[in-house]
């Protein structure tokens, strides 16, 4: 999408619309501008069946419990300690600004808010560590229960987690979580959000915006659990993390299902990794998107190698290979699995080679070449922001962009609940992550720049750890096949090094160092990806080692009377349609030069501005609150048709 200044000069392909006023609350705090526009999936929206599925689908445990629901807050001013009465009610986890929240409440820089629960350990967890978990909370969250500071985290797209039982006491405890957020007056990963909303800019969101809960976990427990697929090989590579550290008797036992069958299982030593045969491997693929089930389990082992032979030489013979230490495939486990993690996986592969025009790479899936035809997804709602109103609404979009004839889209600077990917995963839809952008305007260059952002070690710092951890949180997930680093200069920095430490923190997946413009890390990007909003889109140039994208194109507006945003307000598109036919004409003309591309120049995927429409942009191939496509989802998948055989 363009910059503040780019789109200043769009504004005059606008449509007409209006703002509604609203009372400032007695507090002084400013309220949301108000608006009726709500998903059906929002009104039925209670504090008993708010966000119920379990948030981690990738380290799945059995017993846990839900925090969602009300819980008291109150927004202060940041200096100030815990208010002695609270302002009311706000429903978790729908960030404080939003309609679902019950507070729709501005927060500025100079705002802390508080939020406040109890909650009573069951019984049943007597005798083991007890986690609290949080989703996302945005941006610098201080936690505390029953009076004690149990941690701290900055970032606002990633979960973290605290051991609380040492602060537990018998009955009801007491749980205060604060939370500060700069928004667009810092330089942290923020995506779209600005403190003054309009075109491009979305209203800002702050708090607790995905699911809270506890689960009981033994001291030493399973962390985390990587599995990399290599079909090529016929073989998954899992790693398994425990949060700490484990002796020889520590192990993981990993078991792999098809279809409620064992395929595969083996024994390996805590904290390593294991190669598992994959006989026959069923491809995943968006036609055909085949998951396995993975479990690992913490086991105690009683005789860790296989023979006495293998023992002595395990301490002897420094030629006793890494292998060979790791793989307990002959250990005795002993008594029952300590702790226990669903999780899944998928045999699919990502790779840059030959396409159909000579000389021109391509994005190949299971080495050869796919076509990916995607959307920009920005993933905001009108009732929710930033969460979406349920599950079911989230994955609602898939489902629409499947039927539209799509089968990738692009993660625009946001990172979406863990349940997204796993829905995406399920039905077969093919993800590019972006990093949500930070900086300052001034840090935001024009496509012309002779020079990437300059920032403070500090904020550096804060960005490189909160991109590795989107990576390392999501990598997981096969759905994902390719991180985006930065998009058209907002906050570009020293962009070939970001690459590269992308590329080294997951090399099974691709990597886009710029979309947009400033393309100065062609040796450290596996594509050329340019944005062209014009009527027929624009072809990228050759190149002789890196696949060719259109990451953004299309911006067709379309009004929907009774479906705005704010009514009366101007809203904009790249272009505006007068009507369906109009509508379709447009999108018809430009898919047909993106099947040209594909067919005579060998441009690998293409991205449609967008999925939605988003507040005041009205360039959605649905409305805002999802309840009317701007075209049958039908007349959109047979006109994008040809692209499936490309």
């Amino acid at each position: 999408m363009r910059t503040a200044l780019g789109f200043v000069a769009l504004l005059a392909m606008s449509v007409a619309g209006g703002a509604v006023s609203a009372q400032t609350p007695a507090t002084g705090i400013s309220p949301i501008p108000a608006t009726d526009l709500m998903t059906h999936w929002g009104k039925a929206v209670t504090p008993d069946n708010a966000w119920r599925s379990y948030p981690r689908p990738q380290l799945e445990r059995a017993r846990w419990l839900n925090l969602n629901g009300l819980w008291d807050y109150a927004i202060a001013p940041k200096a100030a300690a815990l208010p002695a009465r609270m302002d009311g009610q706000v429903l978790v986890p729908f960030p404080i600004e939003s309609k679902l929240s019950r507070v729709t409440r501005k927060v500025t820089p100079d705002d802390r808010i508080w939020y406040r629960r109890s909650f009573t350990v069951p019984a049943d967890w007597a005798g083991e560590h007890v986690m609290l978990n949080f989703g996302a909370v945005d941006y610098e969250t201080m936690v505390h229960v029953n009076g004690s500071v149990v941690g701290s985290h900055k970032g606002g797209f990633d979960a973290f987690g605290f051991d609380i039982t040492a602060y537990l006491k018998p009955g009801a405890n007491e749980l205060i979580v604060e939370v500060t957020d700069p928004t667009s007056a810092g330089t942290q990963p923020r995506g779209k959000q600005i403190l003054d909303p309009s075109g491009i800019w979305y209203t800002a969101v702050s708090g607790i915006w995905q699911t809270v809960w506890i689960e009981p976990v033994p001291r030493l427990h399973i962390a985390d659990v990587r599995a990399t697929p290599d079909i090529d090989r016929g073989v998954i590579d899992v790693a398994v993390a425990l949060n700490g550290w484990a002796t020889d008797t520590d192990a993981v036992r990993l078991t792999a299902s098809a279809g409620g069958k064992q395929i595969a299982q083996t024994i390996i030593r805590a904290n390593r990794r294991a190669t598992i045969r994959i006989p026959d491997a069923h491809l995943w693929s968006p036609d055909d998107p085949y998951l396995y089930d993975l479990k690992a389990e913490l086991v105690t082992v009683r005789d860790p190698y296989r023979s006495e032979k293998e023992r002595d030489r395990a301490a002897y013979d420094s030629r006793f290979t890494q292998h060979e230490r790791e793989v307990y495939a002959g250990a005795t486990v002993t008594g029952a699995p300590r702790d226990s993690v669903n999780a899944y996986f998928a045999m699919r592969k990502i790779s840059i080679g030959p396409g159909k025009v000579q000389g021109q790479p391509a994005i190949l899936l299971n080495n050869r070449p796919v076509f990916q035809n995607g959307t920009l997804d920005q993933g905001w709602w009108p009732d929710g922001l930033y969460t979406p109103p349920s599950e079911e609404a989230m994955k609602s979009d898939l489902v629409f962009l499947k039927k539209a004839g799509f089968n990738m889209l692009r993660k625009h600077i946001k990172v979406e609940p863990a349940r997204y990917y796993y829905d995406a995963d399920h039905l077969g839809m093919l993800i590019w992550q972006d990093m949500p952008s930070g900086g300052g305007e001034d840090q935001f260059l024009a496509g012309t720049s002779q020079y990437q952002a300059v920032f403070p070690g500090e904020a550096i710092a804060e960005q490189q750890k909160e991109l590795a951890e989107m990576i390392g949180e999501l990598r997981a997930f096969p759905s994902i096949v390719m991180w985006v680093v930065n998009n058209e200069g907002w906050g570009q920095y020293d962009s070939a090094t970001l690459a590269r430490y992308v590329k080294g923190i997951d090399p099974s997946r691709l990597v886009n160092a710029d979309s947009g413009w400033l393309d100065v890390a062609p040796e450290a990007s596996d594509v050329l990806d340019i944005h062209s909003y014009e009527d027929v889109p624009r072809t990228p140039p050759h190149q002789a080692s890196r696949a060719i994208v259109l990451g953004e194109y299309g911006g067709i507006g379309l009004p929907v009377a009774g479906h705005i945003w704010r009514p009366g307000k101007k809203n904009w598109g790249y272009q505006v349609a007068t009507g369906e036919q109009d509508y379709l004409a447009r999108f018809r003309r430009k898919m047909d030069a993106v099947i040209r591309q594909a067919k005579e120049a060998g441009l690998s995927a293409a991205v449609y501005t967008q999925t939605t429409d988003v507040e005041d942009e009205i360039n959605g191939l649905l409305t805002y609150d999802r309840a009317a496509p701007k075209a049958p989802a039908e007349a959109l998948a047979r006109i994008a048709a040809p692209l499936r055989g490309d």
